[in-house]
């Protein structure tokens, strides 16, 4: 009788891992991250002192404005692909869904690209109750996210270097 426990804990224990819908997204996620997640920056641009804050970030960011967000001079375009469209938030934690954010930021007087992030990302999926949503994206946040992006791209200016 052990041996028939045992041997359906380790079944429910590979089914659990392997075959439920939020592992098989998070393994999608990791597929997909790898072949395009992260950021890229394709050029640097060197700004006065006056266009950052007392904390080195650029002061010309409203994240509200959609395609204006950096002003008059950047294109900030943000897409987002649902790979599989769900609302874990209000229809409970057994409710998944995945997507890609794709953010761009380009000059406006050349219509250069100067750098991408490429975000994957897992929400819900979860045994149902009245828990929030797990959630899982690739890159990890600390490691590749927009801030890290802007400051990459929009570097000071040291004195003399200024365009």
């Amino acid at each position: 009788m052990r041996k028939i426990i045992l041997f359906l804990l380790v079944l429910m224990t590979v089914y659990a891992a392997f075959f439920t819908e939020k592992d098989r997204l998070d393994r999608e996620v990791e597929r997909l991250c790898a072949i395009d997640g992260g950021i890229k920056v394709y050029e640097t641009v060197k700004l006065p002192a006056d266009k950052f804050d007392k904390h080195g970030q650029i002061n010309f960011y409203r994240p509200t404005q959609g395609e204006n967000t950096l002003g008059p001079e950047y294109i900030y375009k943000w897409v987002i692909h649902y790979y599989k469209k769900g609302d874990p938030v209000s229809q409970g934690a057994q409710e998944a869904s995945m997507r890609r954010d794709h953010i761009q930021i380009i000059r406006i007087s050349d219509m250069k690209l100067l750098g991408e992030f490429v975000k994957y990302h897992r929400a819900g999926g979860d045994f149902p109750g009245p828990w929030m949503p797990s959630s899982y994206h690739c890159p990890n946040r600390s490691e590749a996210n927009e801030s890290i992006l802007l400051n990459k791209i929009f570097t000071k200016a040291t004195e003399g270097t200024e365009k």
